[in-house]
């Protein structure tokens, strides 16, 4: 199998290209935004003339969620018309496109866990373009595959390492304790897509969609932070709500995805987060 990703510098990107690499049966081409600008359709055609993947898997995003509230433009133009341009190529020469989205999608009301069915209200900019992408993607090409996550660590800029940071610098420190989600490994969303890579391309698959994948069990930010520093035995935690940490874009109060989906038609489980702390 082929894999052509894009975004390969991202917490995803990077797992992928180090988990394909140890996959005999697997070649995969990797590629930054200066290689293959998503948003630029002739940079698209040129790598998928040059690489022929069996399946492309677009890890490139706008993940700056609090700077997307004023960098609206930027944030559309990858979250949106680069997934929209990679699926019309991807139409053009009949490959599979696995697309990676997000719990922003929601609006964090829902009592339970979050169905892939369920009605998305984002409330952020960088959630209005991530579900702008996913539905640009419908659009556009069928053969797609639309993964949504949460809480991704992995990598060098994620909250597992600014905890680790936190507390090595403080002797106190205060995390959000009313947003509840499912913290999930870029190792084990690289390990996801590939599953599904692999069976996208077989003869007759025709599962398309959208499907929900995070790691268990699902908690707040303030207890995902004990769990990381829990060997910090001289550091303080102190759980707060989310009106004492205001922040420039909203944030769901619930995150939780149901993963049934996922289970019954590739046979992926849920992880364990604590297994890749």
């Amino acid at each position: 199998m082929k894999v052509l990703v894009t975004g390969k510098n991202g917490q995803v990107g990077t797992a992928l290209i180090k988990a394909a690499e140890a996959i005999p049966d697997i070649q995969i081409f990797g590629y930054d935004r200066s290689e293959l600008d998503i948003s630029n359709s002739d940079h698209i055609q040129h790598r998928l003339i040059q690489t022929e993947p069996d399946v492309v898997i677009n890890a490139a995003a706008y993940t700056a969620v609090d700077r997307a509230e004023d960098d609206v433009e930027t944030a559309f133009v990858i979250n949106r018309d680069g997934p929209e341009l990679l699926a019309l190529c991807c139409a053009q020469r009949d490959i599979p496109l696995l697309h990676i989205s997000t719990d922003f999608v929601f609006d964090g009301q829902k009592e339970g866990a979050y169905l892939e069915t369920d009605p998305c209200q984002p409330i952020s900019i960088y959630g209005r373009s991530k579900l702008a992408g996913e539905n640009q993607i419908k659009l556009a090409w069928k053969k797609h595959l639309i993964l949504r996550t949460a809480w991704v660590f992995g990598g060098q800029n994620n909250f597992v390492k600014t905890m680790q940071r936190l507390g090595a610098e403080r002797p106190e420190i205060s995390v959000v304790n009313d947003q509840f989600g499912g913290p999930t490994s870029a190792i084990d969303i690289a390990a996801a897509l590939l599953m599904m890579a692999q069976k996208a391309i077989e003869t007759g698959f025709n599962e398309w969609g959208v499907y929900h994948y995070t790691g268990t069990p699902s908690v707040s930010w303030y207890e995902f932070a004990c769990e990381i520093l829990k060997d910090n035995r001289q550091l303080v935690i102190h759980p707060i709500p989310t009106t004492e940490y205001p922040t420039p874009a909203r944030r769901p109060s619930n995150s939780v995805l149901n993963c049934q989906k996922i289970r019954s038609v590739f046979g992926i489980e849920q992880p364990d987060w604590k297994t890749k702390l």
